[in-house]
């Protein structure tokens, strides 16, 4: 299974965590609370963090957030078919998820697997996910390290680059 499929307490089990002061706005409480959480994914190496918040345990549901859509893009796992949860979140040939839902980098490792397994091009990925490679690029472009991921595997084939959709 993906990494980032890996529900919260199995996935914070492979982790390290270090915990510091953070600077900037916040007052006392921030200077002398240590909120600033950063994660490490030790089988990969990964990292991540979060400390914007005055709140210890909202900056470590942060970071592992921001680690989840990090192992995304940097950790590839072969996929068959389109899973369970890929087919929760595509209706009528759209995938629709939120990059704040918690599912997202789930959803997102999935659909850069298949890109991996398609060579990188988008329009197969989406017949195999049954989406169009609009809604491919849109999905990869709500987190622009897959975007960026994406354009660079796209350049590397001499391929176009892809832009961000627009909104419709």
């Amino acid at each position: 299974m993906h990494p980032a499929r890996c529900d919260i307490e199995e996935l914070e089990a492979q982790c390290k965590f270090r915990f510091s002061r953070a600077s900037g706005p916040g007052g006392q409480h921030r200077n002398k609370v240590e909120t600033h959480v950063t994660v490490e994914h030790l089988p990969t190496g990964i990292l991540a963090a979060a400390g914007e918040a005055r709140s210890q345990g909202e900056n470590r549901q942060r970071a592992m957030h921001r680690l989840r859509c990090a192992l995304a893009v940097g950790v590839r796992s072969q996929n068959a078919t389109p899973s369970e949860l890929w087919r929760r979140y595509c209706r009528g040939q759209r995938i629709r998820v939120a990059d704040t839902n918690p599912e997202y980098p789930a959803v997102l490792a999935e659909a850069l697997d298949t890109l991996a397994a398609c060579d990188w091009d988008p329009a197969n990925a989406g017949k195999a996910l049954g989406v169009s490679a609009t809604q491919i690029v849109g999905l990869a472009a709500q987190y622009p390290p897959a975007l960026e991921l994406l354009n660079q595997q796209l350049t590397a084939r001499g391929r176009a680059r892809r832009s961000p959709p627009r909104d419709s």
